[in-house]
């Protein structure tokens, strides 16, 4: 009787659920998926560079054993992590499909096989003791930061939202590589038979040429295959810069599209715009600039004039109020109402670490009010319903304000 409740609780869809979550999702400041994640990284890190270090004779007698276990701990790690993604991917996929199929469409899937490859090859060169194998798989636990890394994810998306022009690229960079390779086949192969004697050798020459690698194991000597060689390298310029310019610009846009996404879900998120139309949004993101304040650094002080609102998009900032303490962090925003009442600060701001803002200034913010009417008598309302708690910062602004406002007797 004991067994049935634990085959239930194993195959419970709500642990599956947690677990995916916990894997997947779960990225908030202090979450418990957070800290995996930097266990992880953690681990991938010490994996490269104990295998790194393996590789010089001296480390390897002094600390051979320290980097097989190191070794084997990772290799546990990232097994134990891809049986994990396995097992709950069922029901997450964005086809409805049996469990068995999820789990096959993970399998085969780019991260799925970058997780299988982290630690399969690795534990087989463990198994039959082929230690020097370990040297040539260094790279393979160093993919697995394309999941835990915005910067690669959005690299690999813009080499597959390019690949066409990349591709085309590839057959010009091939034709100019047969072209260059042919002509000085024909130019120096009966003076250097040894260096142009067969098309692979003079292919060698123009691949490295127009990498502008230019090794000098191979150099063209007649005057003509020198005249040749000239076009060549000039051509390599371009040859070079032509992929590198696309991968740069959709690099480039990929980094504002993620980060127009992320501003873009962030003001949807906000009351005091969550009426507004696409259109209206889109404006206002034109309006924001960044910032960045580090730990301890004050942002704005009690009783000074109001000159911008904020949204935090990362890190943490603690209010002192007058009767309490508060802390927003990454998705909030605080200082519209003292912006639109014109009325001074009613709490100090400082950064408990580095945090990112983006600053709406009292300009903008006033032109904004006057392009879009509605905002100001949407605002109070908005503002109180953001958060009844008297802790929070719009609600003091707002009653700040509302004093101020009241005739002085």
């Amino acid at each position: 009787m004991a067994t049935v409740p634990r085959r239930r609780r194993l195959n419970d869809p709500d642990l599956r659920d947690r677990l995916y979550e916990l894997l997947e999702h779960d990225r908030l400041p202090g979450a418990h998926g957070l800290r995996l994640v930097r266990l992880i990284i953690l681990v991938i890190v010490l994996d490269v560079g104990t295998t790194v270090l393996a590789s010089v004779p001296d480390y390897h007698a002094r600390f051979g054993g320290l980097f097989t276990a190191i070794k084997i701990f990772a290799v546990s790690v990232f097994a134990l992590e891809y049986l994990a993604r396995l097992w709950s991917v069922p029901g997450h996929s964005p086809r409805k499909l049996s469990p068995w199929r999820d789990r096959f469409a993970f399998a085969v899937s780019a991260l799925g096989i970058i997780d299988l490859m982290a630690f399969l090859p690795a534990t087989i060169a463990l198994v039959l003791g082929a230690h020097s194998t370990l040297l040539a798989l260094v790279a393979l636990p160093f993919f697995k930061l394309v999941r835990y890394s915005p910067a690669m994810r959005s690299l690999l998306a813009a080499i597959h939202a390019e690949r066409r022009t990349l591709i085309g690229c590839l057959v010009i960079l091939t034709g100019a590589v047969l072209l260059f390779a042919s002509l000085l086949y024909a130019i120096e192969r009966d003076v250097q038979p040894d260096k142009f004697g067969t098309m692979p050798e003079a292919i060698w020459w123009a691949i490295v040429t127009l990498g502008t690698v230019g090794y000098g194991d191979v150099v063209p000597v007649t005057p003509l295959g020198k005249f040749v060689s000239v076009f060549a390298i000039v051509s390599s310029f371009a040859m070079v810069a032509l992929p590198v310019a696309i991968i740069a610009t959709a690099f480039a846009e990929e980094v504002r599209r993620r980060d127009f996404v992320v501003t873009w879900s962030m003001l949807a998120r906000v009351p005091l715009f969550a009426h507004l139309t696409a259109g209206e949004i889109a404006d206002i993101m034109r309006l924001l600039r960044a910032r960045t304040i580090e730990p301890g650094e004050i942002l704005v002080r009690r009783g000074e004039p109001a000159t911008s609102m904020y949204f935090i998009t990362a890190g943490e900032v603690e209010i002192q109020l007058p009767n309490q303490n508060v802390r927003l962090s990454d998705g909030t925003f605080f200082g519209e109402i003292a912006l639109l009442h014109r009325t001074k600060r009613s709490g100090t701001v400082t950064a408990t670490r580095s945090t990112r803002l983006l600053v709406l200034d009292a300009q903008d913010f006033h032109a904004l009010i006057e392009r879009v009417p509605a905002l100001a008598a949407h605002v109070k309302k908005t503002a109180k319903a953001r958060l009844a708690d008297s802790g929070d910062l719009a609600s003091a602004e707002l009653a700040l304000a509302e004093h101020e406002g009241e005739p002085q007797h």
